[in-house]
């Protein structure tokens, strides 16, 4: 069965970007000009997926304004002649976007459930609006590309160093089916990294079979206190196998303030507008932090001198 359905869990708070996020969305803050929720959208529809359901809370009506049309503005940029910045705003419109609410979040697992109606028993892919991905293929082009040929559950991974893997979802492999791409034993929330089976680390893509809602509906609480998501696909991995496949492209955390303003720097570095004046600045900035390290450096070498 082709895998034509996306979800995109958008109901968490963003409480990492306080005060920024209390009024608004998390998934609207921009990466230069681009809000983060359109990279994801845009690779869901570089992969080939058709429908596209975003599951959104209290406080998220910006994100359906935005893939929404805005008559007068489309109608402003036409008057005044102005096509590029019209194309810009079209991008946004012409998609089959779906909304959902869910009104009383219990964790990522609890978000996925919501969207069973929606998927109605096909393969889908659930998408996480924290992790950005570059690569020549679309990662959720390849996990579609994998079901293709194994038909089964496939989560994407990626090495990360040992001591983050109480930040992650954590697979204990079993052998390959080919390169890249895992047996896995058994799937563990957030293992303190003496206790974590691998360097594999889940990264906010997974293709799933719709056999996985049976399994949320019933599925307890786990890490937080809320119903996790890899606890439920660690249970369906007992009874129909799932893969991982691992991600040799770049991956971008947008979840916290540094990693935001890491993506915002280096996808500003190829903006056409923007990537030669940031370029001037970064370098200038570096040259003036320099001459005031060398001063910090010329008192302590004073201070130290005039104190023997």
């Amino acid at each position: 069965m082709k895998v034509r359905k996306a979800v995109i869990p958008a109901a968490g708070l963003g409480t990492r970007f306080l005060p920024a996020t209390k009024a608004m969305a998390k998934e609207m803050l921009p990466i230069v000009d681009k809000p983060t929720i359109q990279f994801i959208v845009e690779e869901a529809l570089a992969s080939g997926i058709e429908d596209i359901l975003i599951i959104t809370g209290k406080g998220k009506r910006p994100i359906e304004d935005h893939f929404d049309s805005n008559f007068e503005l489309e109608q402003s940029l036409k008057d005044k002649g102005k096509t590029e910045l019209l194309q810009l705003v079209e991008e946004t419109t012409d998609i089959n976007l779906h909304f959902i609410r869910q009104s009383h979040p219990r964790g990522l697992g609890h978000a996925v459930l919501q969207a069973e109606a929606f998927v109605g028993g096909e393969p889908f892919v659930v998408m996480l609006g924290d992790d950005l991905m570059d690569d020549t293929v679309p990662l959720t082009k390849q996990l579609i590309d994998d079901y293709d040929e194994i038909h089964a559950s496939t989560i994407a991974v990626m090495k990360v160093p040992h001591e983050d893997t109480d930040k992650y979802g954590i697979i204990k492999p079993s052998g390959k089916v080919k390169d890249g791409l895992y047996n896995v034993e058994s799937f563990v929330e957030k293992p303190k990294p003496e206790d974590a089976p691998s360097d594999l680390a889940i990264i906010g893509r997974y293709l799933l079979t719709p056999e996985i809602f049976t399994v949320l509906e019933t599925q307890e609480a786990g890490a937080g206190g809320e119903i996790q998501l890899t606890d439920a696909i660690d249970t369906l991995n007992k009874t129909q196998r799932v893969f991982a496949h691992e991600f040799k492209g770049r991956r971008y955390d947008v979840g916290d303030k540094f990693g935001f303003l890491k993506t915002s720097i280096e996808y500003g570095l190829t903006h056409k507008e923007v990537k030669d004046n940031l370029r001037k600045f970064i370098i200038d900035l570096g040259k003036e932090l320099d001459k005031e390290e060398k001063k910090e450096e010329k008192k302590v070498a004073e201070k130290t001198a005039t104190t023997k």
